[in-house]
């Protein structure tokens, strides 16, 4: 009953907030009316898999679950649902999905009327997804449950003294795939064994795209006049290199241009920057390239010649950063200075050395990558200075570029074992 009333309440807030908050009216809008159109746009015809996701983040953990389903089950239709406006706005057309939608705010008459709509067969929900109603729901009907990616800390509320509620919850999920151990002994310690240790499904990912990264010829021309490192392994840029900062915002700027100013002053240093700001808006470029100053030219604006002459390549759309890792030599992952860094995983996936800001402990990934040598935190261009100063001896690059890497690689598989236990599921029940 307090449950049903807090979801009741939230909406209320979000339904007020809709007035001034572009964000909070999206998600209004876009549960205008739900039932009359889930039942018009989605007709089930076969087995169904539910797969429900926060945002856009945590759809990048599910994605290469769907589409490895979807490549072993072709017969399935896949409902796609989303929380956030920011990540149904970007993939509501994802072409992996036979309807992609937004969830209804979690009411016990919300959920039963959504799985009437799509009739699942089978569930996925993704990381931190924890929807009382819709879980009760779902074991009621006995659909299978499967919680992937999933990372438990110890101040959650399934292993505090409050914590009946939520832990009711986790009775309805058939299997955990966890990302690290830590998450599998919180569960055994309150009496769920039905986990697996398979890592983040988003290693997968980011690997398959760097083995399958296409080539870019803005990007590659605006390498050429610095060594690069897969032309030589040994490390050949002891002064010079591309210098990746993707997904930026201005504190992150702030530190990036003054301390490559400084190194590229140097006799001898040739060191590029091509940067992705999180804000790709015209105004935010225009002022990123003001900042940059000479020798500046933007990704939509570019020839090969311009770019190969050009101190710094701005790249103003989105899409095409997680492949251009390739062309670099380090990647600075912004984020760091606000609510949190971003995908730390793409660069890693190339092999490059990682440096963000210092909030970034929310992320196991960047972490581990800290603890094994591989990222570096930094709060001023003196530390970013200090980090490539390190990162001039081949030795110590080497190093740093391996332990990102290998973490990747003793984190993949995830999404085959998520598919090994599907399949052991459609045995049991065809």
């Amino acid at each position: 009953m307090l449950y049903e009333l807090a979801i009741r309440l939230f909406t209320l807030v979000i339904r007020s907030a809709s007035f001034f908050k572009v964000k909070a009216r999206a998600w209004v809008d876009g549960r205008a009316r739900w039932r009359s159109r889930y039942r018009a746009d989605f007709q089930p015809a076969g087995k169904v898999l539910w797969v429900h996701v926060a945002s856009l983040g945590e759809f990048e953990q599910g994605r290469p679950v769907i589409e490895a389903f979807r490549n072993q089950f072709p017969d399935w239709q896949v409902v796609l649902s989303f929380f956030s406006p920011s990540g149904y706005e970007v993939r509501k057309n994802y072409p992996f999905a036979d309807f992609v939608c937004y969830l209804p705010a979690d009411t016990r008459r919300n959920a039963a009327d959504f799985l009437d709509i799509i009739k699942p067969d089978a569930a996925i929900f993704v990381k931190y997804e924890f929807w009382a109603n819709y879980l009760f729901e779902l074991k009621k009907r006995n659909v299978p449950v499967v919680l992937v990616s999933a990372l438990f800390r110890d101040a959650q509320p399934f292993f505090r003294w409050y914590g009946p509620l939520w832990r009711r919850m986790l009775g309805c999920f058939t299997r955990f795939f966890v990302q690290d151990r830590h998450s599998a002994e919180l569960l055994q310690s309150i009496d769920f064994q039905n986990v697996t240790i398979a890592g983040d499904t988003r290693v997968d990912r980011v690997l398959a795209i760097a083995e399958n990264a296409p080539g870019n010829e803005i990007a590659a021309a605006f390498a050429d006049s610095v060594h690069r490192k897969e032309e030589n392994p040994g490390h050949p840029f002891p002064d010079s290199g591309v210098f990746i900062a993707g997904s930026t915002w201005q504190p992150d700027e702030e530190i990036i241009m003054p301390a490559l100013a400084g190194l590229t002053t140097r006799a001898g240093s040739a060191w590029k920057l091509i940067i992705a700001p999180h804000d790709p808006s015209e105004a935010n470029v225009a002022r990123i390239c003001r900042a940059a100053g000479p020798g500046v030219v933007r990704y939509s604006q570019a020839t090969p010649a311009a770019a190969r002459e050009a101190r710094t390549l701005v790249i103003d759309n989105v899409g095409l950063l997680n492949t251009l890792y390739r062309y670099g030599t380090v990647a600075y992952i912004g984020g760091g200075f606000g609510k949190g860094i971003h995908n730390t995983l793409e660069p890693a996936a190339f092999g490059l050395p990682v440096i963000f800001g210092p909030k970034y402990q929310k992320f196991e990934e960047a972490r581990q990558f800290v603890a094994r040598g591989g990222a570096f935190p930094v709060q001023r261009a003196a530390d970013l200075v200090t980090v490539l100063e390190k990162l001039r001896d081949p030795g110590s690059y080497d190093a740093a570029s391996g332990a990102v890497r290998g973490y990747l690689e003793e984190s993949r598989g995830a999404t085959e074992q998520i598919l090994s236990f599907f399949v052991q599921i459609m045995l049991k029940n065809p």
